[in-house]
């Protein structure tokens, strides 16, 4: 579970959360709402140790662990995961690079939190016993690249895309696919989904909501930060929380959302 007590935050000296206090529990999956500058997308950058976010007092633990004490990266080993509503390009890092990198380490290095598939750490295919768990011998480019062909075929992305750098010139509705190929490589717990259905036309969102369906189980937890709705046509949402005045004004389940479709957020 990850949760949240009387949180406040600041940024530049403006405060954008104030005692915040809500949880996210494994197995079930969140709609986290309010329209544009409601300092919704301020709490994903915040709970994944962006610098830029000044804690000022609360609590916010990650199972037994208290996330503040965790850096950035330890975040991420802890199954952490935000899909990015504007999703960066970096030149000179190869896709295959990347996603290999990001494969091994998730695989070899013990985590903080495992992910559960039975109560123990599901082990590589890939790897000798001695590089499970801990070990240093990493998942080599030519078995990684044949290991991958997959989950590329699954999404239909082609293979010569590996050999691009990191999201560089990818549209929006590739660059999706990249982040649902990197939730199928290192299996996070918690997936957090910064408006996921940006700049994506209706048949690509269709796509997309759909293959986070086949993701969604028991074994993780999607929360969704979003104004728009239509994702609730394709995953089942367990609760909403709806933001404003950079506390959480309501919460409840499908019903709140039908009463936000009805008659508005202003009359929450």
């Amino acid at each position: 579970m990850i949760k949240i007590k009387n949180l406040k935050v600041k940024v530049l000296d403006k405060q954008i959360l104030n005692w915040v206090s809500l949880d996210f529990e494994v197995w079930k999956n969140y709609l986290l709402l309010w329209r544009n500058g409601s300092w919704k997308s301020s709490l994903s950058s915040f709970l994944m140790g962006n610098p830029v976010y000044e804690y000022e007092s609360g609590e916010v633990s990650l199972e037994w662990n208290d996330l503040l004490e965790l850096s950035p990266e330890e975040r991420s080993k802890s199954w952490l995961f935000l899909s990015f509503q504007n999703v960066p390009e970096i030149a000179w890092i190869k896709l295959s690079e990347y996603l290999r990198t990001i494969y091994n380490i998730s695989v070899t290095k013990p985590p903080l939190i495992p992910p559960f598939k039975g109560g123990e750490q599901e082990k590589s295919p890939l790897l000798s016993e001695e590089g499970q768990g801990g070990g240093f011998k990493w998942v080599s480019p030519f078995i990684f690249k044949r290991f991958i062909k997959k989950h590329l075929t699954e999404l239909n992305i082609p293979e010569k895309f590996l050999d691009r750098d990191l999201n560089v010139w990818f549209s929006w509705w590739e660059k999706r696919k990249i982040e649902i190929l990197q939730m199928k490589l290192i299996w996070p717990k918690y997936i957090i989904l910064d408006e996921i259905d940006s700049w994506l036309d209706l048949d690509a969102f269709k796509t997309i909501a759909n293959l986070l369906k086949e993701l969604s189980s028991e074994n993780n937890t999607i929360i969704i930060i979003t104004h728009h709705f239509k994702i609730l046509e394709y995953l089942n949402v367990d609760k909403i929380y709806v933001m404003k005045d950079w506390n959480i004004a309501r919460e409840g389940w499908l019903e709140l959302a039908d009463e936000i479709i009805k008659n508005g957020f202003e009359k929450l």
